[in-house]
């Protein structure tokens, strides 16, 4: 074999290694969800309602294409993902999947239909309102998520807390909340939740990601654990 083929060769399998790895829903949801902070296997397991013993396995392969790395804490085993550049690769591979399908807003249409109401502003313009306090923007993900890194002037009123906290939000003002992203329900079931408790309230399309690739600051609290 000629070495200019051979050198082809070697860079394409190495390639193709990470398109292996993420060949697969589940392990590309575990990416999405590890893209919001570390998370312990069980977490994982629940979250994407697979048994502990598959979600090891997943992983593992995740980890051999050094997508993820993983610490021990005790008995628990601690996933997170390898650097930034994952998390690019994920928001670029969803890109690319929603520009050629055009599937993808159609199903998402069907879902959410008639659910959903989108904050009109643009970011900077949410930013500004936020930062003084004319509007309330609250991230409705897991505390652990948040103290990862969130949104500026954000608060974190998690979904599975938010009925016991309707009482710390004001009437007065728009309740803005955001998740994972675009595809989060999250904050689309605290929408229903405010609305029907009576305050105004509306849904950011926008997740950490989603706020990143745009090139807008986070921020992270001092607590999180900021790995990656």
């Amino acid at each position: 074999m000629e070495p200019s083929r051979r050198f082809k060769d070697t860079l394409y399998e190495y390639f193709a290694r990470i398109g292996k790895a993420t060949g697969s829903p589940k392990r590309l949801e575990i990416l999405d969800l590890l893209c919001q902070g570390e998370k312990h296997v069980d977490d994982i397991a629940k979250q994407t309602q697979l048994d502990v013993k598959n979600t090891s396995a997943h992983l593992k392969v995740l980890r051999a294409a050094r997508l993820v790395e993983s610490r021990r804490e005790g008995k628990q085993v601690y996933y997170y993902i390898a650097d930034a550049t994952v998390a690019d690769y994920w928001v670029a591979t969803r890109n690319l999947a929603e520009h050629r399908f055009a599937e993808i807003e159609r199903t998402v249409r069907s879902f959410f239909h008639e659910r959903e109401t989108m904050v009109t502003l643009d970011r900077q313009a949410l930013l500004g309102k936020a930062r003084k306090g004319d509007i309330v923007v609250i991230d409705v993900r897991p505390k652990n998520e948040y103290e990862h890194s969130h949104l500026p002037h954000a608060r974190s009123v998690p979904l599975s807390e938010l009925e016991q906290l309707l009482a710390t939000l004001p009437r007065n003002k728009h309740i803005v909340a955001y998740c994972r992203g675009p595809y989060c329900v999250l904050s689309y079931e605290a929408l229903t939740i405010l609305r029907n408790r009576g305050f105004t309230a509306f849904r950011l399309a926008d997740g950490v990601l989603e706020w990143q690739a745009a090139g807008l600051p986070l921020t992270h609290s001092p607590s999180g654990n900021n790995k990656a």
